[in-house]
């Protein structure tokens, strides 16, 4: 069964009838047991096979949402803002009048970004150690967001294939507009990716300037991981294409020289060993010159461009862009696009997702039905995938709380 086509119909309405967990997105999204707006007003997209694709549906209940998606089986579906207006009445409402109000933050990590730098893997191939990327990323975006503006309602979703979602819902954050969300994102990039073998290029510093404190305490972290990572487990200047673009990113022409000379003429010394070479060549400059605070700023951007986050800024910017919803199942990989804990990020392994294939022989196994023959509308719990539901079912229940915990707040009733 794991080799069931993924973007079958049939087998995608058998995983959205048992094992998909409406209630708990139901909970995500509309932060009360009874629907609101944000869940009356919000877009769902779907898409079909041969690529059809279908825009602006809404549902007054969650149960319309699952006797939708169950009948039409899309390989995916996405989910958008919260309109002015239902955005299945979007036909009936005037022209200028049907506009976005609010959506979640969201952020997009994706392995494509990285393909200049991992040497473990090239193209769509992801494994656990070029995993170590994405991981590193989000403990720092992870630790940035909730530190510099606050918000504690975050949701890592993983892609299905080789990528990760970022969701926050604070109530803050779902309210924020366009011009407001580019400002935030434009402040949280601090390297923009290269094209093509292109490493790219840090974007968060002034000249030989000092970073800003939030990526100053970032780098202290990120240092680690260019150790472990780039160093040691991917040995990223251990070629000669590597070490390269290494020394293209070295602002002095002497250092960057005498490196390579002493690099071509030692094929095998480590990527470790290199940057050991670098800094004994910034030490021959005393303290004091010029060149040292500008070799010591090269450094620090390298470590930056080799492990910062690499955010695709577009997806964070408008309220009306569309993202995959939690638990839709990756058409390619058949994998299920599953939450994931930030502080156990480094124990995540994307070969070990459940597919879609496995969750159903898992179904079969568990002879999921009840006495009566009826199906169970929880039968994720007799699965693989109930670790992944509690996550999400747990975050849920946050933000329900924040707003009973506001409404109570609020409420100035004495007797």
């Amino acid at each position: 069964m794991d080799d069931l086509d993924a973007s079958s119909p049939e087998v995608m309405r058998t995983f959205y009838r048992r094992l998909y967990p409406f209630k708990s997105i139901f909970n995500w999204l509309n932060h009360q047991p009874v629907p609101t707006r944000l869940f009356t007003h919000r877009e769902f997209s779907f898409t079909l096979p041969q690529d059809v694709y279908l825009r602006y549906n809404s549902f007054n209940t969650v149960e319309d949402l699952k006797k939708q998606v169950c009948l039409l089986a899309p390989t995916r579906f996405e989910i958008g803002p919260v309109y002015t207006a239902r955005p299945k009445d979007k036909k009936t409402v005037r022209p200028g009048a049907f506009k976005p109000l609010q959506r979640e933050l969201v952020f997009d990590i994706d392995m494509t970004d990285y393909d200049s730098i991992r040497t473990c893997c090239k193209d769509a191939a992801i494994c656990k150690r070029c995993w170590g990327f994405i991981a590193a990323a989000v403990r720092v975006l992870d630790t940035s967001i909730r530190d510099q503006f606050g918000y504690q309602h975050l949701l890592w979703v993983y892609s299905g294939r080789r990528g990760i979602h970022l969701w926050i819902s604070d109530k803050e954050a779902l309210s924020l507009t366009d011009e407001q969300r580019r400002a935030l994102v434009n402040w949280m990039m601090a390297v923009q990716p290269g094209k093509g073998k292109e490493v790219g290029k840090v974007i968060a510093r002034s000249g030989t300037k000092p970073l800003p404190p939030c990526l100053q305490f970032a780098l202290s972290e990120l240092a680690e991981v260019f150790s472990d990572i780039i160093l040691n487990d991917q040995d990223c200047f251990g070629s000669e294409e590597g070490y390269d673009a290494l020394l293209h990113l070295i602002p002095d022409s002497k250092v960057a020289e005498n490196l390579r000379e002493k690099w071509s003429t030692g094929p095998y010394r480590t990527s470790e060993d290199k940057w050991s070479d670098l800094k004994n060549q910034i030490k021959k400059y005393p303290k004091g010159t010029s060149q040292r605070p500008i070799l010591t700023s090269a450094m620090e951007d390298i470590i930056l461009l080799y492990t910062y986050p690499r955010l695709d800024a577009e997806v964070s910017k408008h309220r009306n862009h569309l993202l995959k919803a939690p638990f839709c199942v990756h058409p390619k990989t058949g994998r299920v696009c599953v939450p994931v804990d930030p502080s156990l990020i480094d124990d995540f392994d994307p070969e070990m997702v459940p597919t879609v294939g496995q969750l159903l022989r898992e179904l079969d196994a568990a002879g999921s039905q009840n006495e009566n023959g009826m199906e169970h509308h929880s039968d994720w719990e007799s699965t693989s995938l109930k670790p992944y539901v509690d996550i999400i079912t747990k975050h849920a229940q946050s933000l329900m709380e924040d707003v009973r915990r506001g409404k109570r707040e609020t409420d100035t009733t004495t007797w």
